[in-house]
């Protein structure tokens, strides 16, 4: 659900950049009260694994679609609705940045679509409110099962009201829309399923973690080498191995915009805003798709470049994440 450029234009895709600056400054003001030493490498291991999660499409049956983890509502479940929101801003900037997976004009609205139905609507309001007697493994399931499954297609609508404010006529909202919520239906079960299965292990693991996330209190001297060590073992494995496996049928967008629209990528606006970013991440994306960049600026499919690239990716995700969380830290003693 990683939208392009061409989707949308200067004035949408600036007052989405806005509302998500907007969101995220807010979250680092917050984010500080339960912020502490053992939460930043949390964020930068979560990070680095929904960046590989996100590499693996997986086929939706009898559609001709795939679909990808979204992991908005994992970060949200692990690491709170602050820290979770600026860790997948953390993901979507470096795939737009260095992979030209997703546009720079659209990086607002795919932090916003991916992360703040998650962390701030699903999350407060379907998930705790499902687990609030307390946790236990049925109820980590149907949390995790309704609240993934609610923030994609919520995610899913804003794309198509992002396209429709942007004037985009291929793409009229009746049609559109009937087919993004129930391609984005299927995607969510999935992601419910592998979110569900993530979070039962670190409650199994570390119930401690989910406890003090769910309370908004720091981690304070709960042990958490295991989990993160388990945590990034499998972001390198997902990325490294796992991401050669990933299905090739268009994603949940590209297949509604295809049948929609008769095509997986609409013509890009030659307005000066569009072509000053595009030149911009062609210049900064040295492995364009995932895979290595050849003389012509687009790539070539090898598995040693699906490989580097997962590596690769996870670690400057790690890297980021890690240095959002360590920077407020650091403000937050200081003050």
């Amino acid at each position: 659900m990683h939208m392009a450029d061409a989707l949308i234009s200067p004035v949408v895709g600036g007052t989405m950049m806005a509302a998500t600056a907007c969101v995220a400054a807010y979250s680092i003001k917050k984010v500080q009260n339960d912020l502490d030493d053992k939460k930043v490498p949390l964020m930068g291991v979560m990070g680095a694994f929904v960046f590989a999660s996100q590499m693996i499409n997986f086929s939706i049956p009898a559609t001709g679609s795939s679909g990808h983890l979204g992991g908005g509502m994992l970060l949200a479940i692990l690491l709170g609705p602050y820290a979770g929101f600026l860790t997948m801003a953390s993901i979507l900037l470096i795939q737009a940045l260095f992979f030209g997976d997703g546009g720079l004009l659209a990086y607002g609205c795919n932090v916003f679509n991916l992360g703040f139905y998650t962390c701030f609507i699903a999350y407060p309001f379907i998930y705790k409110r499902i687990t609030r007697k307390g946790l236990t493994s049925g109820r980590i399931f149907g949390a995790s099962m309704v609240s993934s499954i609610l923030g994609l297609q919520m995610g899913a609508f804003s794309v198509v009201l992002e396209t429709l404010f942007s004037g985009k006529t291929e793409l009229p909202f009746n049609t559109f829309a009937l087919l993004m919520q129930p391609i984005h239906l299927g995607i969510g079960i999935v992601e419910g399923l592998v979110t569900a299965a993530v979070v039962n292990f670190i409650w199994k693991a570390r119930p401690e973690i989910l406890e003090h996330t769910a309370a908004g209190t720091t981690f304070g001297r709960i042990p958490i080498k295991k989990v993160l060590t388990g945590i990034l073992v499998a972001a390198i494995a997902i990325g490294g191995f796992v991401s050669w496996f990933a299905s090739s049928d268009p994603d949940g967008l590209e297949w509604s915009m295809e049948r929609t629209a008769g095509t997986t990528e609409l013509k890009a606006s030659e307005s000066t805003v569009h072509n000053m970013l595009a030149n911009i991440q062609s210049k900064t994306a040295f492995l364009p798709d995932y895979g290595f960049k050849t003389a012509t600026g687009n790539k070539t499919d090898s598995y040693a470049g699906t490989s580097i690239s997962g590596i690769v990716g996870g670690a400057l995700t790690l890297g980021l994440a890690g240095l959002i969380g360590l920077v407020i830290s650091v403000f937050k003693k200081k003050k």
